[in-house]
């Protein structure tokens, strides 16, 4: 009993080709002999495709870039215009074409001098505001006191747990208040 399987043993799908199929000793031997594995080819494939990604996206920036200069040429007076109006200088601030462009295309000077130093102090400083947050989620003392009763109580009362309905309720309180903090906290 269990020795044997409780499904009928079918025979495995063999496809039957109506005609023959060959390959040709040249594409066997180069099969056979190609040092590639398939990760290695899975891997030359994705850094192609990524290449190929990339190569689009730098022609998709360089169209808007092109389509961003065409539209502020045409929203931004002509110097004639500019020296006749009260504005500042261009000198003073940054044009909107200025900001509008600063803001659209990434700096892949910025991209090229982050270096590993950066990188890490980067890092470092988000820890730092991870840890902070973790300090200020600290439990409550009401709430800490409230659990503490509760859990002497069930383990007193381990065959009875329904004898502890009383400091169920005043957990259930605690915690309501404590979420009731979070919630005006979180809203602010």
């Amino acid at each position: 009993m269990g020795s044997g399987s409780s499904k009928p043993q079918g025979s495995p799908y063999v496809f039957a080709a109506d005609s023959p199929v060959s390959f040709s000793p040249s594409v066997v031997d180069s099969l056979q002999n190609s040092p590639e594995t398939d990760s290695t080819r899975q891997r030359n494939l994705d850094l192609q495709i990524q290449q190929r990604v990339t190569a689009e996206l730098e022609r998709i920036r360089e169209e808007e870039a092109k389509r961003l200069a065409q539209y502020t040429s045409t929203l931004t007076p002509t110097s004639d215009d500019s020296s006749d109006s009260s504005s500042p200088s261009s000198s003073d601030s940054p044009s909107i074409k200025d900001k509008i462009s600063s803001a659209l295309t990434p700096s892949s000077s910025q991209n090229k001098d982050r270096s590993n130093d950066s990188v890490s102090k980067e890092v470092a400083e988000l820890r730092s505001k991870l840890e902070r947050r973790k300090n200020l989620d600290k439990t409550d003392v009401a709430v800490e006191k409230a659990k503490e009763g509760l859990v002497q109580c069930l383990r007193l009362n381990d065959r009875r747990p329904l004898d502890c309905w009383e400091q169920v309720e005043t957990f259930k309180a605690e915690v309501a208040k404590l979420e009731a903090k979070f919630v005006d906290r979180a809203l602010r």
